[in-house]
């Protein structure tokens, strides 16, 4: 079963901060700075947790992943709601 995550991040060195951006890009969809939604089954999360452990600090960088409820109605205030080129969005 696949369930929708937020994944958070604060990376304090640079060269560590594109590894893991450019790994969540392939992950899930890029929602701000250091904020990425993904939608992921049991094995994919454990497998994205692992990966992540490789490529921070754990003493310096903190990665926080939240899960959402399945049915959860997202509210979008402020510039927040366009949607960005090449992402359809379908109802």
């Amino acid at each position: 079963m696949r369930l929708p995550y937020l994944v958070c991040y604060d990376i304090s060195d640079e060269a560590r901060l594109n590894r893991v951006y450019r790994f969540m890009k392939g992950k899930g969809f890029h929602i701000q700075y250091s904020v990425f939604y993904c939608i992921l089954t049991d094995v994919e999360l454990k497998e994205m947790k692992a990966e992540i452990l490789k490529l921070i600090h754990s003493r310096y960088d903190d990665v926080r992943i939240y899960p959402l409820p399945n049915n959860s109605l997202v509210a979008v205030l402020g510039v927040g709601d366009r949607i960005p080129d090449g992402v359809e969005v379908f109802y």
